[in-house]
């Protein structure tokens, strides 16, 4: 049984077809990339498997249950965790408190007072050390690690083991490129290490590639390609969509 699975999946704003009936199956501990030029519909395609938009056709369904019309909240607690193309952190907390926070909203409870804990988790996302430092002071790059760690703070509890679905949206956006190769190499480790289930939408070609098992290729709203990434890339139908577009 697939992880994730989309049927006919859809989303208009009045006749703009925005996402439109997009079918795609992600099996346990895969890794697919999403991409595809600026307003191809990648983002709104995370908006609605995290609920942050309704679907105004098809179906999303996560272990086999569906979850179409389950708020952001109801989805979170079923395992599907999502980071944005912005960092959001608050400035006038710890990097610990970052996460302890997110296991009590996971509902941890008292997990979120081990501070032992709340070490491990960062120490998986390469921040241990940063653990009684202020968010203000993190650069980029530990601003998008300190994301990741908060979407593995239910891991600090016995009930939920983190999240099922990982979804990130252009996690390199802004990262110095001195910084890309450690994001990458967390990033890779959750996946493999871990066995996370992760759908990611990403401009860094050079990253994609080696992470990804498949990629989908994305068109105006509709999946053009999905596949492992040396066959999407010499697809002529993408390379025929995006001539002189960078993906």
């Amino acid at each position: 049984m697939a992880v994730l699975e989309l049927n006919g999946l859809s989303w208009s704003v009045g006749a703009a077809a925005i996402v439109d009936g997009v079918d795609l199956a992600v099996g346990e501990g895969e890794f697919v990339a999403v991409i595809g030029p600026n307003g191809a519909g990648k983002t709104s395609l995370f908006n609605l498997l995290s609920g942050i938009a309704r679907p105004t056709g098809g179906t999303i369904r996560l272990d086999g249950a569906d979850i179409t019309s389950l708020p952001p909240h109801r989805r979170a607690r079923r395992g599907v965790g999502r980071t944005f193309q912005s960092s959001s952190v608050f400035p006038t907390m710890t990097v610990a408190q970052h996460v302890a926070l997110a296991a009590r909203a996971a509902g941890a409870g008292r997990a979120a007072e081990d501070g032992r804990g709340v070490r491990a988790v960062l120490e998986r996302v390469r921040l241990g050390h940063r653990a009684g430092d202020l968010a203000a002071g993190l650069s980029h790059g530990d601003k998008r690690k300190l994301e990741l760690a908060m979407l593995l703070a239910p891991t600090l509890g016995a009930a939920s083991g983190g999240p099922r679905l990982m979804l990130l949206d252009e996690p390199m956006a802004g990262v110095a490129a001195e910084e890309v190769g450690e994001l990458t190499g967390v990033i890779r480790a959750l996946h493999r290490t871990e066995g996370r289930t992760v759908l990611m939408v990403e401009h860094h070609m050079d990253v994609l590639l080696g992470l990804a098992d498949r990629v989908a290729v994305m068109h105006h709203g509709t999946l053009l390609a999905v596949g492992t990434p040396d066959a999407v890339m010499a697809d002529p139908a993408v390379q025929e969509a995006y001539v002189g577009e960078e993906l």
